[in-house]
This record gives C-alpha cells, sequence and structure tokens, in this order.
C-alpha cells in the first residue's frame, strides 16, 4: 500500500524543498522560525479555505509537506500545538469571534500555545481533573490549580486549559475548556522538570487565581469533556507521518553503529534490526490507512501503542550494539558539563517515556477494549 502522489503533489513538494533549502539556518531559534514560516503561509496547511491566513492544500500535499519538513533538518516546531491540535478545535467548536482572534496570530506564527491537561493527581487520567474554575463577578474565571508534564509551557503565550467549572462535579461532568494568557505574573508560574536526559523540555503550570474571559470559554459552560476528546483527535494524521520519517533516520544510524561494532554479525541482533524495519513499514501502512479518515476511536489509540514501544525498543537497540561504549559519555566529565548526552544515548533515555506521555500505554489498551470492543469497564476498588 503506497500513498498516491500526483503531478500537483510533485509540485508542490519541490516548491517546498526549494523553499526550505533556502531558509533552514541552524542559527535561527525557534520563535523567529516560527514567524518565517508564518510570513511565507506554511502555517495551517490543514485548515482548508478558513481566510484566517493560512495557505490552503490537499490531504497529498499536507503529507509532501511534512514529508520535505523532516527531511531538511528544519527546526522542532514550537507552533504545533497551536496549528494542529487547538486550531482544528477551535473551527470544530469555537465561535467565529474566536476563530477571528485565534487563528491569524497562529498562522502568522506571532503566538504559541501549550496544553493544559494533565495534572500530578490525575496521570493519564484526563477525566480525574481537579483544577477549577469559578466564574467572578467582573465577568472573568478565576482558575486555581496545577498542570503538569506541559510542553513549552516556558515559551507559550497562551494555554487551553480543562477546569472543572461546577462545584462537586466528578469525572467528566462539570468540566470546560478555557483559553488563558500566560503573561499573569503572580498568577501563573512555571516552572521546568529536569529530566534525566539534562534537559528540561516539560513543565509544571500553577495557576493561583489565574483569569481567563468568558468569551474565551470553547464549547459553552461543562461542554469542555467534548472539546478535549475532540481536540485529541486531531493528534494523529498527517503529522504520524513526519514522525515516522525521523524514525527513518534514527533506525539508520543505529543499524551503522551496528556495523560500525560488528555487533551486527550477531543473528539475534540483525533479527532485532530487521524487525525494527519491518514494523516502521507497518506503522507508516497503517497512518496512511486512516490517514484523513474520521469515526475511526480506535485510530489514535493503536497508532500511539505502535509507535510509543517501537521508538523504546530502537533506544534499547541503539545501546545494544554499541556494547560497554554506550555507558561512556561523548565528553570528558567536568563541573561545567556534568550530563552530556551523545544522540543515542538521549534516545535511550527520552524513549522511556514514550508508553507513559500523551496517554500512557494502559490507557490506550483500555480505551481500546471499552470503546471499540465494547468490553466491560474495570471494576473499582
Amino acid at each position: 500500500m503506497e500513498f498516491g502522489f500526483g503531478v500537483g503533489d510533485e509540485e508542490f513538494r519541490a516548491e517546498a524543498r526549494a523553499w526550505l533549502g533556502a531558509h533552514v539556518d541552524g542559527a535561527l531559534d525557534r520563535r523567529s522560525w516560527e514567524r518565517i514560516l508564518g510570513k511565507a503561509g506554511w502555517i495551517g496547511l490543514s485548515w482548508g479555505e478558513t481566510g484566517y491566513g493560512n495557505r490552503s492544500a490537499t490531504l497529498t500535499q499536507q503529507v509532501v509537506w511534512a514529508e520535505e519538513y523532516a527531511r531538511s533538518g528544519a527546526p522542532t516546531r514550537s507552533g504545533h500545538i497551536g496549528e494542529n491540535l487547538l486550531a482544528p478545535t477551535l473551527l470544530a467548536h469555537g465561535t467565529d469571534e474566536q476563530r477571528a482572534r485565534f487563528l491569524p496570530p497562529i498562522a502568522a506564527g506571532e503566538e504559541l500555545w501549550c496544553q493544559g491537561y494533565s495534572e500530578p493527581g490525575a496521570g493519564s487520567d484526563l477525566a480525574g481533573v481537579s483544577t477549577k474554575a469559578e466564574l467572578a463577578a467582573d465577568g472573568t474565571y478565576r482558575i486555581t490549580g496545577q498542570k503538569i508534564w506541559t510542553s513549552l509551557a516556558h515559551e507559550a503565550d497562551w494555554c487551553f486549559v480543562l477546569a472543572r467549572t461546577e462545584a462537586g462535579s466528578v469525572r467528566h461532568r462539570g468540566l470546560s475548556f478555557l483559553l488563558v494568557p500566560m503573561d499573569q505574573p503572580g498568577r501563573i508560574e512555571v516552572r521546568p522538570i529536569r529530566q534525566m536526559t539534562g534537559t528540561s523540555d516539560f513543565n509544571e503550570v500553577f495557576f493561583d487565581g489565574a483569569r481567563a474571559r468568558v468569551e474565551h470559554l470553547v464549547g459553552g459552560e461543562g461542554g469542555g469533556w467534548g472539546v478535549a476528546m475532540s481536540l485529541l483527535g486531531f493528534e494523529r494524521g498527517v503529522s504520524t507521518l513526519a514522525q515516522q520519517i525521523g524514525f527513518v533516520g534514527e533506525l539508520g544510524r543505529v543499524v551503522q553503529a551496528a556495523v560500525e561494532s560488528g555487533a551486527v554479525a550477531d543473528p539475534v541482533v540483525r533479527e532485532r534490526l530487521v524487525r525494527q524495519w519491518a514494523e516502521l513499514r507497518v506503522m507508516r501502512w497503517n497512518a496512511l490507512r486512516t490517514l484523513g479518515s474520521s469515526g475511526d476511536a480506535a485510530a489514535p489509540s493503536v497508532a500511539k501503542l505502535l509507535w510509543g514501544g517501537w521508538h523504546q525498543r530502537l533506544g534499547e537497540l541503539a545501546m545494544l550494539v554499541r556494547g560497554a561504549g554506550a555507558a561512556v559519555g561523548p565528553v570528558e566529565w567536568s563541573q561545567a558539563a556534568p550530563y552530556e548526552l551523545d544522540s543515542a544515548q538521549h534516545l535511550f533515555m527520552f524513549s522511556r517515556a514514550d508508553t507513559i506521555y500523551g496517554g500512557s500505554d494502559q490507557i490506550q489498551r483500555t480505551i481500546i477494549a471499552e470503546r471499540v470492543l465494547g468490553l466491560p469497564r474495570e471494576p473499582k476498588g
């Protein structure tokens, strides 16, 4: 099974490849890069003819752009959450005023977003959130609580927050979806979380009376669960194919390391390398099969299970093929650089979290069991 690209798609590919070749610059910071993408019209390709400053592209052209972007070595996107998660959600559930306010700055690369879902006491159980939002006399919501594992919160201008607006409500009832400005000194505090890779990609976010305007409530008060579930459905799709191109490069480097170390002579290692390659092809075919589909409740969970476990096994294999040398850092230890990792070591450590973040494997299997297969819910003890 292969995706069919027409003449127009290949012309679009040539345009995208030429533009990326002329503009990708490793010295650019990510926020500046977002503005460059926005000025050239490369943000919001999947939004359709909205009139909010984006360039419309067909589904196949979106795939072309994602593939060429991944191949170009361009910076990791910091505008992904706004472009690919919030924007489609506003197009589906937002008001005309909300779309007019928030979509143009996203398309221009001017405003960055983060996602306020996970909480320390809820884990992957999104319905267990306890962050509260109370409507005050001045017509604003006052938000109190804590979110965790919030990607890009230290860079974001806005956060979409799932909060409990109905006192005494439980589970998915009484939740609302609020758009919250991050620049609120004394009311919002962002604390980076240092990971075992030595980096801080995620954050804790503390809300202490943070304010959100009532007109920035999406889906109506108490309608947050439906909006949140709709947003999670947008996490699959074209971006999955781009992710897999990155996986191809990582697998190629592991194979090269196996050849250089002589580990490829081991038949067990060879079998594992071939299995990784074959599973990656299956993931591509599955992504193409579900691309553009709707109503398949299992698709996001199946995709997450496939790539999370695959990537984690690749990290383990990256260490195996290097032998004892995998435990040695790329530079001599010093107080100035006490925790340096090379790319393979970073892959191994970061991929340990792949089966946890974005909904753990256990949660994904529960979704498939209960919502797709119709199995009885696990009894609460």
